[in-house]
């Protein structure tokens, strides 16, 4: 008999596995006949297919669950180790075929996302979960993100990134998108690097910080004029191809960069919009499917947002919100696995609905949401991103139980969101900031965080806040030149990403005493930290003359802390001399006349005696 040959005495050649992706391409090309010698030996369900990075083949190993499949990153023994349910071997790799595409801003190749099942992966095969943040104001006359008319724009996405979310949601309009229109309602002074920029180029701005801070962009066609929204994609003004040119426009003006995601395609489809009639004119699940074939021509990476339309009959629901048209015509596109349906969902109040008097409230809820959008994701018919949520309340009442019945059910079936919004566009608008534009409310932030496993560590105070983080806001209570008293109030602002003690701060006013040497001065200020704490005023000397002095406003200790993005209480000041004569404030040098807050260098803040805002005289 002639022997069998050893064939591990053959040298075996392989190319070498450059990465993770290069790994899951050799896997998928190997899975039919995994699974062919599945079917003829027996290979226990446990046994699944691992890609190493830094190993040159792929291998059949136990995993710890029968239904995972462990994708080790870099190393056998290093790096993050992705699992994924098995069901996602069919897709886990993007199935378009399609090229890759160009390098990104980074200079590296785009790490795109697709969808498989009724999950988001990237290209690496990892599940993405969106946990997002609506930022509007571009879609309305300004053309600018709210907030930027006391805020810096680079501080408000430190912000966004600080809470967790990991995807920004940017709202336009048509109009905004014309070369040459220009945003309103933005601080210059603040945000210089604006000065100048077109609306677009404002966006182009924002997707570039959202990048550089790890978070991911949806584009989102709000309104196609800033007069107001349209219940179907198309108006008089913005017809169909202009609406469709100009998603072409922005598909090219960010192809290879993955910071952009997505497109959703236009905002809350209701009245006249239909699903599934086959009517051109009305039709919003064909007009999805044009639209995104349109963009795909060009960008093919992007994700298709498809919100509902409002109605089933005489059902109605959310603008947007109902989605049981998909059980009967889906969106289907030329490239696969790359449509999202993105229903919105809103609590009582924001619009009352008939469910809400239920009496089995809030437990009847799972049940209406089942049966609108739910079941896309149960059935794994695609992924579901609910596009706007937001409730004003957090406690007891029918809108607070809404809210936490929501995030609920959201995490037990692993569905993202996106909260609406940062700011309070109008008055009913949920917000996640309060209405200054720089407090976070922290009971709402704090329950969003939990929703997505996020364990809260605002209350901690920062043991070395960055020396930009904490600014000096001024103004004057009494902003007359000549006067018997010094009047002003001042706050701290923390833009940074941790709470400050304020037992650690110190400011410093500028002022002089007057035409002669001052006699006692005296002087009351009053205000409390988050925690409740005093302020200590003291006056001290600045020169040998009697005429110089700085006002030294510190806190006493457990005062408490400044929480992150958060203003300190008001501290007002009342200075005075005991003969009652008087000051002449325009030769002061931290003096100021404006009367509403603004951030003054001439007020010096200290942080553990260090300078670390404003400057001295």
């Amino acid at each position: 008999m002639t022997p069998m040959p050893n064939h591990r005495k053959r040298p075996i050649h392989r190319s070498p596995i450059s990465s993770v992706g290069e790994a899951l391409r050799r896997a998928t090309r190997l899975k039919s006949r995994i699974f062919s010698l599945r079917r003829s030996v027996l290979i226990p369900a446990a046994l699944v297919i691992v890609a190493a990075a830094s190993y040159s083949s792929v291998v059949l190993v136990p995993s710890s669950a029968p239904d995972e499949v462990a994708i080790p990153g870099n190393s056998w023994f290093q790096d993050q180790i992705v699992r994924l349910p098995a069901r996602s071997l069919e897709c886990a790799l993007d199935p378009a075929d399609i090229p890759p595409s160009q390098n990104g801003p980074n200079g590296k190749r785009p790490n795109y996302f697709h969808t498989c099942g009724s999950a988001i992966l990237d290209s690496y095969g990892r599940e993405f979960r969106v946990v997002g943040l609506s930022w509007s104001g571009m879609e309305y006359n300004d053309h600018a993100p709210l907030g930027l008319h006391t805020r810096n724009w680079s501080d408000m996405l430190d912000q966004i990134a600080s809470l967790s979310y990991n995807t920004l949601r940017l709202p336009y309009t048509n109009d905004m998108l014309e070369p040459g229109v220009a945003p309103n309602s933005i601080d210059y002074d603040i945000n210089p690097d604006l000065r100048g920029l077109s609306a677009l180029e404002v966006l182009d701005r924002l997707v570039e910080g959202a990048r550089q801070r790890g978070l991911r962009v949806i584009l989102d066609r709000h309104r196609p004029t800033a007069v107001d929204q349209s219940p179907l994609w198309y108006t008089y003004e913005i017809p169909e191809d202009r609406w469709i040119s100009d998603w072409q426009m922005l598909s090219r003006r960010y192809l290879g960069n993955d910071t952009v995601i997505g497109a959703d395609l236009h905002n809350e489809p209701k009245w006249e919009a239909t699903w599934g009639s086959g009517d051109r004119d009305t039709d919003w699940a064909l007009a999805a499917e044009r639209a995104g074939n349109a963009i795909h021509a060009i960008n093919p990476y992007l994700l298709i947002f498809a919100q509902g339309i409002d109605r089933q009959g005489e059902d109605l629901y959310w603008w947007g919100g109902d989605l049981r048209g998909v059980a009967r015509k889906r969106v289907q596109l030329s490239i696969p696995n790359r449509v999202v349906y993105s229903p919105r969902d809103y609590g009582t109040q924001v619009s009352f609905q008939g469910y809400f008097m239920d009496p089995r409230f809030p437990d009847n809820l799972p049940e209406v949401w089942d049966d609108h959008w739910g079941f896309i994701q149960k059935q794994q018919i695609a992924p579901i991103v609910l596009g706007e949520i937001g409730g004003t309340r957090l406690d007891d009442s029918l809108d607070g139980r809404w809210t936490r019945a929501l995030l609920n059910y959201l995490e037990a079936n692993k569905i993202g969101y996106v909260n609406w919004a940062l700011d309070r566009s109008a008055f009913d608008d949920p917000a996640a900031l309060a209405a200054n534009t720089a407090t976070v409310i922290l009971d709402q932030s704090r329950l969003y965080r939990a929703s997505i496993g996020i364990a809260d560590s605002q209350v901690e105070a920062s043991s070395n806040p960055s020396a930009t983080s904490l600014r000096v806001l001024y103004r004057a209570t009494n902003p007359t030149e000549k006067t018997d008293a010094i009047g002003f109030a001042v706050k701290v602002r923390n833009s940074g990403t941790a709470a400050v003690d304020l037992a650690r701060i110190e400011m410093r006013y500028w002022f002089t005493a007057g035409p002669s040497p001052a006699q006692t001065q005296n002087v009351l200020a009053t205000g409390v930290g988050s925690g409740g704490g005093q302020v200590h005023p003291e006056i001290v000397p600045s020169s040998s003359n009697g005429l110089n002095y700085y006002l030294r406003l510190a806190f006493v200790e457990l005062a408490g802390t400044i929480p992150p993005f958060s203003d300190s209480q008001e501290i007002l000041v009342d200075l005075r001399k005991k003969d009652r004569s008087s000051y002449l404030q325009t030769n002061d040098f931290s003096f100021a006349p404006n009367t509403d807050y603004q951030e003054s260098d001439r007020i010096a803040l200290y942080l553990d005696g260090q300078l670390i805002w404003g400057i001295e005289p």
